[in-house]
């Protein structure tokens, strides 16, 4: 019995990474748990059984859906990086412009940075970004319909992604869960990786902000790829191989002091 509720405890503890990184590798796993990995690919594999994860060649992420960490803590993870991400990305948005910001916790920082901005007309798809955003003098605030995340106050649904699908907007910010070694931007929920794709199909000019941990994490839903982008906004520890992606792809590189 014992072994049993040792076993389930691990495999929640588990869970709770994944919660927290989105993704991990057995033998990092293995190490952390200081067991063996034979155990770990047990562990997942049970998981994968049940619905909880997905299992690819020596590791396992959340499935498409999964709600990979709560907004309060996201919103602590490299927080030193996303305000400045944030600061930097804000003097990249002219005044008198038409733009769209999408849902996460680095571009709700972005949105914060705009209060002296003027004549901006914003579509957000976040009841948190619209209330951050419906106080600024000279602003003009929109929102669409559709399901409100309780966990995040994204809003999400066709419903979201036909109003969105109605602008042209001057300029798009974006956030993503990761970026992939060949440009591709990742997320975990089919929904909101809708209402993304909506977002990049009716923006001129768009502007990544993603702090570099995010660069060769994994999750399974595709928003879209790096050189869709006008620049991407990241802090100083960019590794060498996303700077030299952003250069071979044309992706103008800020990197936020």
């Amino acid at each position: 019995m014992k072994t049993g509720r040792n076993t389930k405890a691990r495999q929640q503890a588990i869970l709770r990474h994944l919660h927290q990184n989105g993704r991990a590798m057995v033998e990092d796993l293995a190490a952390f748990f200081e067991t063996t990995p034979q155990t770990i690919r047990k562990d997942l594999n049970i998981l994968a059984e049940e619905g909880r994860v997905m299992r690819f060649h020596g590791g396992a992420a959340l499935l498409a859906g999964s709600e990979y960490t709560g907004y309060e803590v996201r919103q602590q993870i490299a927080r030193d990086q996303k305000e400045r991400i944030a600061r930097a990305a804000a003097k990249l948005v002219p005044n008198n412009t038409a733009i769209i910001i999408n849902t996460g916790t680095t571009t709700a920082e972005v949105a914060r940075c705009l209060g002296q901005h003027s004549g901006l007309k914003i579509v957000a798809d976040s009841v948190l970004v619209a209330n951050e955003t419906r106080h600024f003098p000279g602003v003009e605030v929109m929102v669409p319909g559709g399901v409100v995340r309780g966990s995040d106050g994204a809003i999400l649904g066709e419903s979201a992604v036909e109003f969105i699908r109605q602008f042209r907007a001057d300029l798009a910010i974006v956030g993503c869960a990761a970026i992939a070694s060949d440009g591709a931007l990742l997320d975990y929920d089919l929904r909101e990786a809708a209402v993304a794709r909506a977002i990049l199909g009716c923006s001129r000019n768009v502007i990544l902000t993603a702090d570099s941990s995010k660069f060769e994490r994994m999750a399974p839903v595709c928003i879209g790829n790096l050189q869709q982008m006008r620049t991407l906004v990241t802090d100083k520890a960019c590794p060498a191989e996303l700077r030299n992606l952003c250069r071979s792809l044309g992706v103008g590189l800020v990197l936020a002091e």
